[in-house]
């Protein structure tokens, strides 16, 4: 049997964890919520490789808990939960799955957008609560339209293009803000590049699909929202924290803008008295954007590959 030892943060698949157990033996923490800073660090003391998600934080503190690390597999696209760069200092390579979540994010966004735009959640609630008592209202439910609407796009990595090709088969008017300007992406898909303002003042949708950084923390605050119209509806499938709650709570109640709708929170969980769930005019979900069955597969098994990859001292 053999030494290495890895240890993975929550149940996964079989046929991911097979492949780990093919050249290590395998801790699986088999709560349904994560394990504590304390669990954490006790399951890692003698582990040569960790598979993480987002709610697992690892810092200097669990890499001076774990000697024989030597391999970090994350199974997600985001590292914001890692420090990378301590991790580099020590020689611990991190692995992430990039590429295998774009193609199902993308399909939640345009859900996620439609959904705000025809107010299917809300009309659904009142459905349920017994409010349809005549057939037909011809100003009941009233919401906007998705074809040849104006959608902004912030941030053009994977999701962003994904987002995009959607997009195009509503015949929307794309506009996008990005780090970098892509013309091949521009030509592909007949994109315009916005500055981030005339973006924000330009969309009735805006989408953000940035990585969390110190830059994008709080990207969307009071000001940024001041300058969307107030028929706009903002989505966010990137990482909670890009938005500030509590000025997006203020601009759903005042009508500033008319709807959001979120995938990602900050914090998350979002606890059950947050403001944001008084509020009617928002689309919320609990971070679902890969949770299709054959993406989250494919994803298991890659961050499953990086680990043993890493084990082996191959690149992740």
């Amino acid at each position: 049997m053999s030494t290495a030892r890895a240890f993975v943060t929550r149940t996964l698949l079989p046929e991911a964890l097979d492949i780990i157990r093919e050249v290590a033996d395998v801790t699986v923490w088999p709560e349904e919520t994560p394990p504590s800073v304390e669990e954490l660090r006790r399951h890692c003391g003698d582990a040569d490789g960790i598979l993480t998600t987002i709610m697992d934080r690892v810092d200097a503190d669990l890499l001076d808990a774990a000697p024989r690390l030597r391999a970090i597999s994350q199974l997600a696209v985001g590292l914001d939960n890692v420090d990378v760069a301590e991790a580099t200092r020590r020689g611990i390579p991190v692995g992430y799955t990039p590429g295998v979540l774009a193609k199902s994010t993308a399909d939640l966004a345009m859900a996620l957008l439609l959904g705000a735009a025809r107010r299917t959640s809300e009309s659904e609630r009142w459905l349920r609560g017994g409010g349809w008592q005549i057939q037909f209202h011809p100003t009941h439910w009233l919401g906007q339209d998705v074809h040849e609407a104006c959608l902004g796009i912030v941030g053009l990595g994977q999701i962003g293009r994904e987002i995009a090709k959607r997009a195009g088969g509503f015949d929307m008017d794309i506009v996008y803000h990005s780090r970098t300007r892509y013309p091949d992406a521009e030509a592909e898909h007949g994109l315009r590049y916005a500055e981030f303002p005339d973006l924000l003042a330009q969309a009735d949708f805006v989408v953000l699909s940035v990585p969390l950084t110190p830059q994008t923390h709080h990207l969307i605050s009071g000001p940024q929202l001041a300058m969307m119209k107030p028929s706009a509806i903002l989505i966010n499938v990137s990482r909670g924290p890009v938005v500030d709650p509590a000025a997006l709570y203020e601009a759903l109640r005042d009508g500033q803008i008319a709807r959001a709708a979120l995938d990602v929170t900050s914090p998350e969980p979002i606890a059950v008295d947050d403001p944001l769930l008084t509020l009617d005019n928002l689309v919320i979900t609990p971070h679902i954007g890969s949770a299709a069955l054959p993406t989250r597969l494919n994803t298991m098994k890659l961050a499953a590959r990086n680990l043993v990859a890493g084990l082996k001292g191959e690149p992740m």
